[in-house]
C-alpha cells in the first residue's frame, strides 16, 4: 500500500552585552524573471509544473496535522512578486535594535505585521501594544506561560482551557517540565482561582468562538488567536486581549518559516518573554523574518493600488468550496454529523458571511463505531482522534487545508462510506 504519511525599550537581560548600536536593515530585494508556472489544469499552460503529484488509488492519506499546503496554488501565481533576496552580509548580528524592548525583532518585519493587522481590523495594534517575535507561535505559548506564572509560588500554576481543547497543549505545556506551570485539564472543571487560561478561538478543533471561562483577579489568560482571520470565520472587531498571539502558518500558509508573533499589552510581560526566547534561542531567524516581512508586503500591498492576487480572497473561495464539499458529502452518506454552520457580519468584508474553520470536527454517527479515527483508518484516512483534544472518541479532526489532491480523496472516501 502506498502511504502518504507526514511525520507524526529595555536593555538586553542582564548579563547579556550589546554593542549599543541600531543595525541598518538591508534592502529586500525582488528577483526579476519569468512569470512563476502553475500547473496546466489550473492555468492552462504547456509544460508547467503540477503542484502536487498525482495520487494512487491505494494512498493513505494524512490528515491529522495541520499542514496548510492548500496555499502552495496561490504563492506559485504570484510568483516572483513574494521573493526575497537576502544579501550575504545581512542579518549576522544577533541584534536587529539593541535598544528596543525586543531586540531580535526585525523592524521591516514589526512594520509589516502591524500594517496588515490594521487592514484585517483583527487586532488592535495600534493601542500600546508591544510585539514579541518567536519561533512559531509554539515558542510564544512557551514564553508566555513562563511570563504570566506568579513568581516565588509554592507549586507550579495550572493550565487549562475548555474542552474540546487543541491537543498539542498539555504535551507542551509539560515538555519542560517546568516548576513554574503544569497542565491541569479543562477549565470548565475550575472555578477560576489562579489558574493560566488558554483561550483558542476560532477554536482549534472546532472552530468555535470563545471567550475565557474563568475569570477572577489571580487568573491570567493567553488568546490563541492564529486563525483569527478572514479566510477562516467573520472578522467581528479588534481583539484586544492581554496577550494575543499569531503566526504565519495560518494566514499565509508559510508554516516552514516557524515564524509567530505575540501581541502583548503589559510591558514587563513582554519583557518576560523576551527574555524566555532570549535564554531559549537567542533570538529569531533575521532570514525568516525579513521572508515573512516580504510575504506579508504582498499581501497588504493587494488590497491597496495592487489588486492582482488577494490571499484573503483565494482562501475563502477555497474553504468555502472545500467546505460546501464536505458538508453534501456528510449529508448523503449520513454516517458522520458536523457541528452547524456560523455566520455573522464581517467587518473586512463588510458582508455577513459563513465560518469556514480550518478544521473539520467529525463525528462518526454509524451504530457500533466507538473509535471514529480507529474506522477512518479502514478507509485509508489519518485523522486525529477525539481523544486527543479532552474530547469524545467518536470524534476526529480532519485538516482542510492540504492540497486540493488529498481534498477531493477525502470528499471520494467518505463518500463511499455507508
Amino acid at each position: 500500500m502506498t502511504c502518504l504519511l507526514a511525520p507524526a525599550a529595555c536593555a538586553a537581560p542582564a548579563g547579556h552585552k550589546t554593542t549599543g548600536h541600531g543595525h541598518q536593515q538591508p534592502k529586500i530585494g525582488v528577483t526579476r524573471g519569468a512569470r512563476s508556472k502553475v500547473s496546466a489544469a489550473t492555468a492552462g499552460m504547456d509544460g508547467a509544473v503540477p503542484l502536487e503529484p498525482a495520487i494512487a488509488p491505494d494512498a493513505v492519506i494524512n490528515l491529522e496535522l495541520g499542514d496548510p499546503t492548500m496555499y502552495e496554488a496561490f504563492w506559485r501565481e504570484v510568483g516572483e512578486r513574494a521573493a526575497a533576496v537576502i544579501p550575504g552580509w545581512s542579518g549576522m548580528s544577533y541584534f536587529s535594535d539593541a535598544q528596543s524592548l525586543c531586540w531580535f525583532l526585525d523592524r521591516e518585519f514589526e512594520r509589516e505585521v502591524r500594517r496588515v493587522h490594521r487592514l484585517v481590523g483583527n487586532a488592535a495594534v495600534d493601542d500600546g501594544y508591544h510585539l514579541v517575535v518567536g519561533t512559531g507561535a509554539t515558542q510564544l505559548f512557551q514564553a508566555a506561560m513562563y511570563a504570566l506564572s506568579p513568581a516565588g509560588a509554592e507549586r507550579p500554576v495550572g493550565v487549562v482551557s475548555p474542552a474540546p481543547y487543541y491537543s498539542s497543549y498539555p504535551p507542551q505545556t509539560d515538555l519542560l517540565l517546568s516548576g513554574f506551570y503544569r497542565w491541569a485539564g479543562d477549565a470548565n472543571a475550575f472555578d477560576g482561582d489562579g489558574h493560566i487560561e488558554l483561550v483558542c478561538s476560532p477554536n482549534n478543533p472546532d472552530g468555535a468562538i470563545r471567550e475565557a471561562v474563568l475569570n477572577s483577579e489571580s487568573g491570567k489568560a493567553i488568546h490563541d488567536l492564529v486563525y483569527y482571520w478572514p479566510q477562516y470565520t467573520p472578522i467581528a472587531g479588534a481583539a484586544a486581549h492581554d496577550v494575543m498571539l499569531f503566526t504565519m502558518s495560518k494566514i499565509t500558509g508559510h508554516a516552514g518559516a516557524r515564524l509567530g508573533w505575540a501581541l502583548v499589552k503589559d510591558r514587563d510581560v513582554a519583557k518576560k518573554m523576551v527574555y524566555f526566547v532570549d535564554r531559549s534561542t537567542i533570538g529569531v531567524s533575521k532570514d525568516s523574518q525579513l521572508r515573512a516581512a516580504k510575504i506579508l508586503a504582498v499581501v497588504s500591498d493587494a488590497y491597496g493600488d495592487d489588486a492582482r492576487l488577494r490571499l484573503f480572497d483565494f482562501a475563502r473561495r477555497r474553504m468555502r468550496e472545500r467546505w460546501r464539499a464536505l458538508r453534501a458529502a456528510v449529508a448523503a452518506t449520513g454516517a458522520f454529523s458536523l457541528p452547524e454552520e456560523t455566520a455573522g457580519y464581517c467587518n473586512f468584508t463588510k458582508q455577513t458571511v459563513a465560518a469556514y474553520p480550518a478544521f473539520a470536527w467529525l463525528r462518526c454517527e454509524k451504530d457500533g463505531v466507538e473509535d471514529c479515527a480507529e474506522f477512518l483508518r479502514g478507509h485509508s484516512i489519518v485523522a486525529r482522534g477525539g481523544e486527543q483534544f479532552g474530547g469524545d472518541a467518536r470524534c476526529v479532526r480532519v485538516n482542510m487545508m492540504d492540497t486540493d489532491g488529498v481534498f477531493d480523496v477525502l470528499i471520494q472516501r467518505l463518500s463511499s462510506v455507508t
